[in-house]
């Protein structure tokens, strides 16, 4: 895969049941124009699939990663450990503990092996997408002007809605 015909982001996640939650980071760039990948790349089950996904991706022009998992949360860990290319976890609810268990996995990184962490479940793989997307932004600025017209638009929304609550 060329850096300028593959996917700027990779959107993994640790099992097949983490779909519905990561698909939230996929609508999110498409919506950007963003390109990306999806699929399932297990820290514990296919550590080596995994390993040489994470090793690759800078070559192959990805500019970010976004891992989602939950319980143990390891597959974040697992790939900014192999990669230099900036790694954003998304914790997911997957256990009695909803998600708490692998936000503080995810967070807590030794130093040096960083892991940009969001918040727990869609709402963190929304803002995992965003933040992929900003990061794609700075070498792209067709991405970094769709970003600002977003941002631009909800800003027009909650105004209107403000001058309409004002009018009642």
């Amino acid at each position: 895969m060329s850096s300028e015909a593959g996917p700027k982001v990779l959107i993994v996640m640790g099992s097949p049941s983490d779909t519905a939650v990561m698909r939230e980071s996929k609508k999110v760039l498409e919506s950007l124009g963003v390109s990306c990948r999806m699929g399932v790349y297990s820290a514990h089950r296919t550590p080596e699939r995994s390993a040489a996904l994470a090793a690759s991706a800078r070559e192959n022009g990805v500019r970010a990663i976004i891992a989602g998992a939950g319980a143990a949360a390891h597959l974040a860990g697992a790939f900014a450990a192999r990669t230099t290319v900036p790694v954003i976890g998304v914790p997911l609810a997957a256990t009695p503990l909803a998600g708490l268990d692998a936000l503080l996995a995810t967070v807590q990184m030794p130093g040096g092996f960083p892991v940009g962490t969001m918040a727990i479940g869609k709402p963190g793989a929304q803002n995992a997408a965003y933040y992929a997307a900003q990061i794609v932004g700075l070498e792209d600025p067709e991405v970094a002007e769709r970003i600002a017209a977003w941002r631009k638009a909800k800003a027009a929304a909650a105004e209107a809605a403000s001058d309409a609550m004002e009018a009642e």
